[in-house]
């Protein structure tokens, strides 16, 4: 395989591979890092890429171990969850800073999460991965990867309805 056939075989999911590791990391240097890490290994195994079913899967495994062992390497004390891809179209300035406020909410309930429930939310809510390729990445059962989620979702529903009043008038 050449230069070339790989850049076309990664190009599709890299970007996905860097906001896995965003999501992971502290900072977008670090996210960075790890997205050239990975891409880094892909290259040295490029002989062996037609053996994986799914090399996104892979990928994806490759992306997620190599960020929980930079957090174990205690190199990262600071976790973050950020989603820069939200946008509403001609908000009234009130309403844009209500979602904002709301989004930062969400955020930080999202860091205080355990990181197999953040991984799935991450991979889930925001990457839209089908339940079967979650599983797959973080080797878990279907259903395990959904009770997770629902718990994840419950967590954030709660602590938003408690925080901030929702529901009641």
């Amino acid at each position: 395989m050449n230069q070339n056939e790989f850049i076309l075989l990664v190009t599709p999911f890299k970007d996905k591979v860097f906001r896995l590791a965003k999501r992971l990391l502290v900072s977008t240097e670090e996210a960075e890092d790890a997205t050239q890490e990975v891409l880094g290994k892909l290259w040295s195994k490029k002989s062996d890429l037609s053996h994986y079913n799914s090399l996104e899967a892979f990928a994806m495994t490759t992306t997620k171990n190599y960020c929980l062992d930079q957090l174990k390497s205690k190199r990262n004390s600071n976790l973050k969850i950020v989603h820069s891809d939200y946008v509403d179209p001609e908000p009234r300035l009130d309403k844009k800073m209500e979602d904002l406020d709301s989004l930062h909410w969400v955020e930080k309930i999202m860091n205080d999460l355990p990181i197999q429930q953040r991984l799935i939310i991450q991979m889930r809510d925001i990457e839209q991965y089908e339940f079967e390729e979650i599983a797959k990445i973080l080797d878990m059962k279907e259903s395990a990867i959904r009770v997770a989620l629902s718990r994840s979702r419950k967590t954030i529903r709660d602590y938003m309805t408690k925080t901030h009043n929702y529901g009641i008038r």
